[in-house]
């Protein structure tokens, strides 16, 4: 049975003449299965739920994080003839799919250890769907341990002054790393929004640092200018009211971890005091490994630079195409599936 792959508005199709499966699906529409790969909210659907669908293949944790950020993933099940689902390495619970041994939707996908994320399984494949969102060349990240390194060398100098230090990153994934990354400073505070993911992770098994709330300790009276602390927090703009805050009230600096920083101008335009390139995702020449490991016939980019990474690829002699939507009206028009085209780079 042959699959094919295309759009349809935005979301991601798989299909063939026995079924139709949606692949993180932004809209709703009528298909047999719709995969989840993770609890990130641009890959969740809406809060209100009901996937127009019979079956929701995820993981337990992917739908109970989703929960406690008030999404509803419905009855989801793990198992299914014709499917494999694999863990893609980019946060707790995140998988890939494989679809009767043939393709593989990655998901988000990192292939770099960090703390307790172990690195995405990857299977030989014909067909590879890859995330494509650091897929150009200047995004390379270094090691783990060099980011943790330049970063306590940051929070050693400012504690020695006396000067606290709020670590910024996503609320989900990142922030429980950098919990558990480091978790040797004391005292550690955590943001609400965090602490609440934090207990969802600790349910399931990881062991994070248990730390107080920001807000509580503030209001307990802990928190007091000259004496130092970490603050794990939301990534958030320099001049947002709750850092001009900490600022004013404590001195505070901020440290920003995104694999965004590889451009020296983000932290300028984030506000930030410093900024080190630390991703949930692939970087450019962990992409390319992933292709070289999966040996696919026929590759589609997605997300981020879709429609780069599949020139990258063509050049190299693969037969790549990019899913972004199109703003060719002819050929959008043109396209049974609906208002969005597969764009063909050859």
């Amino acid at each position: 049975m042959q699959w094919t792959i295309d759009l349809f508005d935005t979301n991601i199709v798989a299909r063939n003449s026995h079924k139709t499966i949606l692949l993180d699906p932004h809209r709703k529409q009528q298909s047999d299965f719709v995969f989840v790969s993770h609890a990130h909210t641009d890959h969740l659907y809406s809060k209100k739920g009901g996937y127009l669908t019979s079956v929701t293949l995820a993981s337990k944790e992917t739908s109970r994080i989703a929960r406690e950020r008030g999404y509803s993933l419905g009855d989801i099940i793990q198992e299914h003839s014709g499917f494999e689902l694999l863990h893609s390495g980019h946060i707790l619970g995140s998988k890939g799919l494989v679809i009767d041994e043939e393709i593989f939707y990655t998901g988000d996908l990192s292939t770099r250890s960090r703390s307790f994320m172990q690195p995405a399984v990857l299977p030989q494949i014909e067909t590879l769907i890859i995330e494509s969102t650091f897929g150009r060349p200047e995004y390379m990240f270094p090691a783990i341990s060099e980011i943790v390194h330049s970063a306590n060398k940051i929070i050693s100098d400012c504690y020695n002054r006396g000067i606290p230090v709020v670590l910024m990153g996503y609320q989900l994934g990142k922030a429980q790393l950098l919990t558990e990354l480091f978790r040797h400073w004391e005292p550690m505070y955590v943001y609400d929004s965090i602490d609440r993911i934090n207990c969802v992770y600790r349910d399931l098994g990881i062991d994070l640092k248990q730390a107080s709330t920001f807000q509580g300790a503030e209001k307990a009276g802990k928190i007091k200018k000259g004496i130092p602390w970490i603050l794990i927090s939301p990534l958030t703009h320099g001049r947002s009211k709750f850092v001009r805050e900490l600022k004013i009230r404590y001195n505070a600096i901020t440290i920003g971890f995104s694999g965004w920083a590889v451009n020296s101008r983000y932290k300028y335009m984030m506000g930030l005091d410093y900024a080190l390139p630390m991703s949930d995702h692939c970087d450019f020449t962990e992409l390319l490994a992933v292709v070289n490991k999966c040996k696919p016939k026929k590759i589609y980019t997605f997300h981020g630079f879709a429609r780069e990474f599949a020139t990258i690829l063509k050049n190299m002699g693969f037969e790549a195409y990019a899913l972004v939507k199109s703003t060719n009206v002819k050929a959008a028009h043109s396209n049974p599936m609906g208002n969005s085209r597969l764009d063909p780079y050859l």
